[in-house]
């Protein structure tokens, strides 16, 4: 019968249970009067806390009372008190509250009595006559009321009482704490009685158990020993006398014993196996010793091996077999790859297969044929490649140990392998090396004789060699002539980047001078043109009509003289965005048809269904060039039509590494034509067709160069076929760029757009009353808005610069809007807008007027708080519109 298991962990548990099961009732016991001392001691401390808590405010309120009125009588302001109100309202209450609290917890309620009718007559005494007299407003009857003197002693009284209060019940707690600490002391003694007691149980329990554990290990101890003296022979086996975990440690010895001996076993028959193939200089002999070194240690009744081909790196040859009866037993050769053999070379590991069925053949002795019970394939290798192979069979199971021996035995081999396949190369290459000795001797003799025809050409090449020493330091002396060319031509392109930097600075203050004075030459002629009151004559009229187109032509000259100076100093921007090609028909037949109907022309917009859409391009850029190219075409035509097509061309591989869509944009006329000779010329900067085409139809020749420029910076080009008298056809060729062009470029000059004649539809309802304050240090301006504002029925108020306008904010309160120039002296517009906004809080409209409209500077006005922004010379229906928009929001706002 088998004894039950009772582990070494059992028994400590127990002991241990048994002891804290003492410790537990002991604590338990000692926590209640612990926590009992700590409830009492945690109330004495709140009652301290709350006592002098309690006692401290209801001095506050009666020192603040005395206080608010010693310094009401002072300085007769009303929150002394209202202070003093304060405090009286709540002295009592708090009085009470500590009271109460002090009734609770300690007998001396008869110190509160003597405090509480002391303030009653402090306050009948001096505060309510006092307070009395605050009432009547009666300042004699104040001073005569407040006794200082008296009051200070009453206060100092009643302050002695609270101290001689507090320190009372100090000493009553202090009483109670010496009460808790016997207590305590007490608790402490019992403490160390109870786990004295606990300690020498512990020991006894302790002992009984480790006493038994002891003599199990002291025996496990001396079987080690007895291991280690045997030095590995006769080991003998430990046996267990208990069923505990000393059981376990007896089996684990004796495991460890076996593992012990099976690696010796493997260790020793590894070294005989590795001597017997030392020495062997054939790769065969070096197959068979290994066959029947391995074949005797792992009981294997037959075996082979298998060699490399050296010709055929994927073809194996039988070399050495062992207890082989035939010799057509076993393959001669294979493949990788077939049967179970090559799986194991293509896979590079070891193989097993079990003869479960009696398909392999038997192994023949002489009193007859054996089964094979087991097969084992095992790849030799050296630097991860199969340079062998080796098949061994038993009539038993091969051990783990047996497998282990193998595997050891096949790791060294593939080194010695290589070893003999490198010394019979280096044998074969000695042996080519003396023959080819032999053939170089009798090419040498050869040699010598070419050697002496070769010092002949050798003086020769030395003449020549002088010749082109002399070539090269003519050749020298032309290379540093270059490298100062190249030198000056560095500096000759820094002080190109400079002059275009100086144009460009030029150019944008040009822009600023220019415009502003043919803002008011615009403003004035249109206003003349529009002859509201009847007063010009025809004659008149006509002059301020042809000046105001040709302040507008003036303008358009302008934009495009900047528009290609930025192209070429390469600071144009281009913002790419998606749009819908399939509107841009109905914007041209609506911007054109009036112009060609006026020359009676055909005009026609046609775009074919295979055009991409979305299209990603500068939609602005793209447009600018459609006007260009249909103006010229209808300048230069006349009679017959203008067409424009836009279709999807077919696309090149040069075009695909840009992008797969693109657009072919064509307008086609049936004008003057152009010489071919002078087709490239007319894309030049102000260059037509001749100086009578020039005077015959006007312009400045920039239209075409414009487009040119704005193609390649939209990533495309533009052509041309024409004939003189047919007509012409400008094709364009844009991408679509959903990513755009990696460029960073200042932004070009908006330009003013052109208004069609359309009838008026502004009135002067939105105007009259209307109070507009104009900031322009440029009176030509001021002149020629305030004549314009005024027939609109509004009032002008007028400031030369930011300081003044703010003057004038100040001054005339009812302004309605401000129209604010922002290139001013003293204070520019951007800093009197930015202190309208953030000084004054003012929220009436600001529209932004200058000449210098870059796109940063619209940002920048409406960054800092600029309703709006129009640029000079300035549109009076533009303005008109962008002033009605205002006004009717500002209506709307505070209507």
């Amino acid at each position: 019968m088998m004894r039950k298991r009772i582990g070494i962990r059992w028994k400590i548990t127990s002991g241990y249970v048994f002891l804290i099961a003492c410790l537990l009732v002991a604590g338990v016991f000692l926590n209640t009067q612990i926590n009992d001392i700590k409830v009492q001691r945690d109330e004495i401390i709140s009652y301290d806390t709350k006592m002098r808590t309690m006692s401290n405010r209801l001095e506050r309120h009666v020192l603040a009372m005395e206080s608010s009125l010693h310094r009401y009588l002072i300085t007769s302001e009303s929150r002394y008190l209202e202070a003093y109100y304060e405090n009286a309202g709540a002295w009592e209450t708090t009085y009470y509250e500590l009271g109460g609290f002090v009734q609770t917890y300690s007998t001396r309620q008869e110190n509160l009595d003597y405090i509480y009718r002391d303030i009653e007559e402090w306050i009948a005494t001096i505060a309510q006559p006092l307070e009395q007299a605050i009432r009547a407003n009666n300042r004699e009857e104040m001073i005569e009321a407040f006794n200082g003197e008296q009051s200070s002693e009453a206060i100092s009284d009643l302050q002695l009482q609270f101290t001689e209060f507090r320190n009372v019940e100090t000493e009553a707690i202090a009483n109670k704490i010496v009460e808790l600490d016997a207590k305590n002391e007490r608790l402490t003694i019992s403490l160390f009685f109870a786990l004295g007691f606990i300690a020498i149980l512990a020991v006894l329990i302790f002992n009984t158990i480790s006493r038994r554990v002891v003599t199990s290990i002291t025996d496990v101890t001396e079987a080690l020993h007895n291991i280690e003296a045997s030095n590995g022979k006769g080991r003998k086996r430990l046996v267990a006398t208990t069923n505990d975990e000393m059981k376990d440690l007896v089996d684990a010895t004796n495991a460890l014993l076996t593992t012990m001996e099976n690696r010796q076993w493997l260790q020793q028959n590894l070294a005989d196996v590795l001597l017997e193939y030392q020495g062997i200089e054939e790769v065969s002999e070096l197959g068979q010793t290994l066959l029947k070194s391995l074949t005797t240690r792992t009981r294997s009744v037959y075996g082979t091996f298998y060699m490399q081909d050296a010709k055929d790196a994927t073809k194996y040859v039988k070399l050495a077999t062992f207890a082989e009866a035939r010799h057509d037993i076993g393959r001669t050769h294979f493949h990788i790859g077939e049967g179970l053999i090559g799986q194991s070379v293509l896979e590079g590991r070891a193989l097993s297969y079990e003869n479960r069925e009696n398909g392999l053949r038997f192994i023949e002795t002489a009193l007859g044929d054996i089964q094979v019970a087991n097969g084992l394939i095992v790849p030799i290798m050296f630097e991860k490649q199969v340079v062998a192979v080796m098949e061994i069979a038993a009539i038993q199971n091969y051990t783990a140990q047996h497998r282990a021996l193998i595997n050891e035995v096949v790791e060294r081999v593939g080194v010695t392998i290589n070893s003999i396949q490198t010394r019979l190369e280096i044998t074969r290459l000695l042996t080519a090396s003396q023959l080819q000795t032999e053939e170089l001797q009798a090419q040498s003799e050869e040699l010598q004789t070419q050697s002496e025809e070769l010092q002949m050409q050798t003086e020769e090449l030395t003449a020549i060699n002088e010749q082109l020493e002399e070539r090269t330091k003519d050749a020298e002396q032309k290379t540093r002539e270059l490298q100062v060319i190249q030198v000056e031509l560095e500096q000759s392109a820094e002080q190109l980047r400079q002059s275009s930097n100086y144009k460009s600075e030029f150019l944008a203050n040009m822009s600023h001078e220019l415009r502003t004075p043919l803002n008011s030459i615009l403003i004035l002629s249109e206003m003349l043109a529009e002859n509201a009151d009847n007063r010009l004559e025809d004659e008149e009229l006509e002059y301020a009509t042809i000046i105001h187109k040709s302040g507008e032509d003036l303008l358009a000259l302008i934009n495009d003289i900047l528009d290609l100076s930025k192209v070429e100093a390469g600071k144009m921007d281009v913002w790419f965005s998606e749009t819908d090609l399939r509107e841009l028909p109905q914007h041209l037949e609506s911007m054109f048809t009036p112009v060609a109907q006026q020359k009676n022309l055909q005009f026609h917009v046609n775009i074919t269904k295979n055009v991409a859409t979305p299209f990603h391009t500068d939609v602005k850029r793209f447009q600018q060039i459609c006007n260009n190219l249909i103006s010229n075409a209808l300048k230069f035509t006349e009679e017959g039509s203008v067409r424009v097509k836009i279709t999807a061309p077919p696309v090149t591989e040069q075009m695909q590494e840009i992008s797969e869509q693109w657009i072919a944009l064509s307008v086609t006329d049936t004008g003057i034509g152009v010489e071919e000779q002078k087709q490239e010329l007319i894309f030049e900067s102000f260059q037509q067709v001749d100086g009578a085409t020039m005077r015959k139809y006007g312009g400045t020749g920039l239209g075409l160069s414009i487009c040119r420029e704005f193609t390649k910076l939209l990533g495309g080009w533009i052509t041309l076929q024409s004939e003189v008298g047919v007509g012409s056809t400008f094709t364009v060729y844009i991408p679509s760029l959903p990513q755009g062009l990696q460029r960073i470029v200042e932004a070009p000059i908006p330009r003013t757009p052109k208004v069609l004649p359309v009838e008026r539809v502004y009135t002067n309802e939105v105007f009259n009353g209307k109070t507009i304050l104009l900031v322009d240090d440029d009176s030509r301006n001021i002149f020629a808005l305030k004549q314009a504002l005024e027939q609109k029925g509004a009032t002008i108020i007028e400031a030369g610069n930011g300081v003044e306008a703010l003057e004038k904010l100040e001054q005339h309160t009812e302004t309605d809007i401000i129209l604010m120039d922002i290139m001013m002296p003293e204070m520019d517009g951007y800093e009197a807008t930015r202190y309208i906004r953030q000084q004054l809080q003012l929220d009436l409209p600001i529209i932004a007027l200058t000449a210098k409209a870059m796109k940063q500077d619209r940002e920048k006005a409406i960054a800092v708080g600029a309703s709006d922004y129009v640029t000079k010379p300035l549109n009076l229906e533009q303005l008109f519109s962008v002033l009605t928009v205002w006004l009717a929001k500002k209506e709307h706002h505070y209507g």
